[in-house]
């Protein structure tokens, strides 16, 4: 299949300087858009491996888990999704959703400092279709339910503590969840063809217990409007529709927060949206304009890099990185009935976890499912 590289470029003279929160997003779209045929930071992706995966010339990969198969101690879940790791004494964990009905839930790898997998366990158990999510400044993880009325589950990735139903934060087709921990706020996506972007405000930081559910409202500059009834009983009443002015996006997905500016996707729009929290206003870093498709989850690192899986296309993860260019980092192939999905990087950000959720069999219940670990010189 054919590499590609997308470069927006920003203005003269700026070339590859680094940008972070708001810079980066005022330079991205500042840019005028152009494709260039060329490599991304790491270089052109090699041949596949033995595992069908191509990758640039110093990354390598090994497959962790296994639908339906022994890790750790357990039967590694169906149709792994959303997902994220936590440090561990000298180790680290990584946890994952399962995006399966009625016995969805999540479930935890623990790696040893050698990269070996210690054990693994369920943190979340008898849930419906958890898809993405998002991991909290106090380590514990977000499963988010995309169903109708779905909730969001707070969960311990340490395996010490019960998960929590989180109804406060709204009974809706729960996609992604980001905190933004300087406004002391969680942004929430929505996987419909007419969702919406929402904001949590907890009366307590740290506590979801309670709190205030709100949806973003206009176009450019933008505000956000409380939410009535974020537990809406019947179908007329669904959170999307009980504001007039809120903002609807097509097939909301992965979320992350990073230096202000909250980054979240839509498949339906073929955008990867940005979201400056300071200035309140509303823009994008990626318009479709390349051959980055199926925009799904989507991660970052420390230098400002985004990483955005796709959720068929050719099933490949890309980097969004600051000066514009967008790249593939990582294909699979033979695996086209599948979508790239729970990309995270390990604590020290060597390792890229990640899943394909169905695998080569494109089975529906995603018992092909295949976790993986790709470890290299990654930029952070």
């Amino acid at each position: 299949m054919q590499r590609r590289t997308f470069l927006r470029t920003v203005s003269a003279g700026l070339g590859a300087v680094a940008f972070s929160g708001a810079l980066w997003q005022e330079a991205a779209l500042a840019g005028v858009t152009r494709v260039v045929r060329g490599a991304g930071p790491y270089g052109p992706l090699g041949p596949p491996d033995g595992n069908g995966m191509a990758l640039p010339a110093g990354f390598t990969a090994r497959v962790v888990a296994r639908s339906g198969r022994q890790v750790g101690g357990i039967l590694w879940h169906p149709a792994p999704d959303g997902g994220a790791c936590y440090a561990a004494g000298t180790g680290w964990i990584y946890v994952s959703n399962s995006e399966v009905p009625l016995i969805g839930g999540a479930s935890a790898l623990r790696f040893r400092a050698d990269g070996s997998i210690e054990r693994a366990y369920r943190i979340l158990n008898g849930t419906n279709l958890n898809c993405a999510g998002g991991s909290t400044p106090w380590n514990t993880w977000l499963s988010c339910e995309e169903i109708f009325r779905g909730r969001v589950y707070e969960t311990d990735p340490y395996g010490a503590r019960g998960a929590q139903a989180r109804p406060a934060m709204g009974r809706f087709k729960h996609e992604a969840a980001a905190c933004d921990p300087d406004r002391q706020v969680i942004y929430l996506t929505e996987d419909e063809q007419d969702g919406c972007f929402y904001r949590f405000t907890p009366t307590t930081w740290g506590d979801l217990s309670s709190g205030r559910l709100e949806v973003l409202c206009g176009t450019d500059q933008v505000e956000w409007r409380p939410v009535p009834d974020p537990s809406p009983a019947v179908l007329e009443r669904q959170t999307r529709h009980q504001v007039s002015a809120a903002r609807h996006f097509d097939g909301g997905e992965g979320c992350h927060y990073a230096g202000g500016v909250c980054y979240f996707t839509a498949k339906g729009d073929r955008k990867v949206w940005a979201y400056d929290a300071a200035r309140q206003t509303l823009g994008s870093v990626y318009d479709g304009g390349g051959t980055l498709d199926g925009v799904d989850n989507i991660t970052g690192a420390a230098s400002g890099d985004l990483y955005v899986a796709e959720d068929g296309g050719n099933m490949e993860i890309n980097i969004i990185a600051p000066d514009g260019v967008v790249a593939p980092v990582m294909r699979l192939d033979g695996q086209g009935e599948s979508e790239i999905t729970g990309p995270a990087f390990s604590p020290d950000g060597t390792r890229l976890y990640f899943s394909s959720q169905r695998g080569t069999s494109g089975n529906i219940a995603g018992t092909g499912g295949i976790t993986y670990e790709v470890t290299g010189p990654f930029r952070h």
